[in-house]
């Protein structure tokens, strides 16, 4: 199953959603996210996807320093009106827990990579992430046989690669640790080697 995006325009107003429009739409167990203006709807993430987003959050939570936390799959709305997304993991200081959605830029953003939302991700996602300043931006491949990260970091404006990997590898930011993306699907047996 793939992203669908909706209507370059509404079908009737010939106007782009908003925020507010998107705020009404019905928790149905699909993700709508918001991206200029565009309807983005993904299907219910895979127990794979899930399972890997819970892992890294805990790695993640366990590192943190007192004063950041990690939140799963906030609203992160980057423009007033019309691009808003729900990011699998963020995180941000903990003094700006508290609203419906984060409004400002987080300091770590994390989409783990489905097949369904792998080139939004990889592109109109980043740029997204790009333009609002979210410092560090992380894509995360939860294939069982081979997880893979994909970090970039904000340079000058503009995101820059840190590295691609399924070994481990240690960032300074949004604080100092070090990731092995083997740790997120280790428990996961490969399909067809289960016992009985």
């Amino acid at each position: 199953m793939s992203a669908v995006t909706f209507g370059e325009a509404h079908a009737n107003a010939g106007l782009p959603f908003t925020v507010d429009e998107l705020d009404r739409l019905p928790n149905d167990g699909r993700r709508y996210e918001l991206l200029d203006g565009v309807l983005v709807v993904s299907p219910r993430p895979t127990t794979i996807h899930q399972f890997a987003a819970f892992q890294l959050g805990k790695i993640l939570d366990d590192a943190c320093p007192e004063d950041l936390c990690v939140m799963l799959e906030p609203a992160v709305q980057l423009t007033a009106t019309t691009t808003e997304f729900a990011p699998d993991l963020v995180v941000v200081p903990v003094d700006e827990v508290g609203d419906a959605k984060f409004t400002r830029p987080p300091l770590l953003v994390v989409e783990i990579r489905s097949p369904s939302t792998a080139i939004i991700d990889l592109n109109r996602k980043k740029a997204a992430y790009e333009r609002f300043g979210v410092p560090s931006y992380w894509i995360v491949d939860p294939n069982p046989t081979q997880p893979e990260l994909t970090i970039f970091e904000l340079r000058d404006g503009r995101y820059a690669p840190v590295g691609v990997t399924t070994a481990s590898l240690t960032v300074e930011r949004p604080f100092p640790i070090t990731i092995t993306p083997a740790q997120l699907t280790s428990r996961l047996r490969p399909r067809g080697t289960e016992a009985g």
